[in-house]
């Protein structure tokens, strides 16, 4: 064979070489990315990349969603371009999600309490959303309470829509309160109020709640308040 020949020959091996596929490659669709999903047991919503980090923005594509459900008055919801799965309010478990996410916006919230149990990401080259409204402001006598203590070492205030309360004007609210552990109460102390769960006791109770005068309104559980059971909120005119 001549020069010229084995020349020849060497490039038609190279160029059939190089469309086999790399050693050791699998053949097929590129594997889903994955992300982790959680709601509760507290007011808490978070969507997390496979390192830890908070979402903020993902290339489009094909993703598995770990979502982890730890409540019973709390749903975990995606919606955005092409996709809106949500976990249902009474459940609790976890599940796994295969979603396709295309360039745009998308939000993941709580339904019951979407006012404050949300976030958000962007796909693509889309802008990036609108910081969510400020929470803590003032709240009245006509807005509904929720005090939750448990079933974790956690207790909050926050209004039906899922707001921290953290000032509250004088006068007469209805608390529900929802002890959630055998092992926690929930106590409410305010200038011309005292009233607590039992500990053994779980369950929903409907207080109803006289601040006559400023001052503060604590909320904690007494058997862990050294854990961090505690809070407060401001009683102003």
């Amino acid at each position: 064979m001549t020069d010229v020949g084995r020349a020849v020959l060497l490039a038609v091996f190279a160029a059939a070489a190089a469309l086999l596929p790399a050693a050791g490659g699998a053949a097929g669709p590129l594997q889903a990315r994955t992300l982790t999903a959680t709601v509760g047991p507290g007011f808490t919503i978070t969507l997390r990349n496979a390192d830890g980090a908070r979402v903020t923005r993902l290339d489009s594509g094909t993703y598995e969603i770990e979502v982890d459900d730890r409540s019973d008055f709390h749903n975990f919801r995606l919606r955005g371009p092409g996709v809106n799965r949500a976990t249902t309010v009474e459940g609790v478990g976890k599940e796994t999600w295969t979603v396709t996410l295309a360039e745009g916006t998308y939000v993941f919230l709580c339904d019951p309490h979407s006012a404050s149990m949300r976030g958000s990401f962007v796909v693509g080259s889309a802008a990036s959303p609108a910081p969510p409204p400020p929470s803590g402001s003032v709240v009245t006598p006509r807005t509904r309470l929720v005090l939750t203590s448990g079933p974790g070492f956690a207790i909050a205030l926050r209004t039906a829509a899922g707001r921290r309360v953290t000032r509250m004007r004088t006068g007469t609210y209805t608390i529900v309160v929802r002890d959630r552990s055998r092992a926690h109460d929930a106590r409410i102390v305010a200038p011309g109020f005292r009233r607590a769960t039992t500990v053994p006791f779980v369950g929903r109770q409907r207080w109803r709640v006289r601040l006559a005068r400023p001052g503060t309104l604590r909320f904690v559980c007494t058997v862990h308040v050294g854990r961090g059971m505690r809070g407060s909120a401001r009683i102003v005119r």
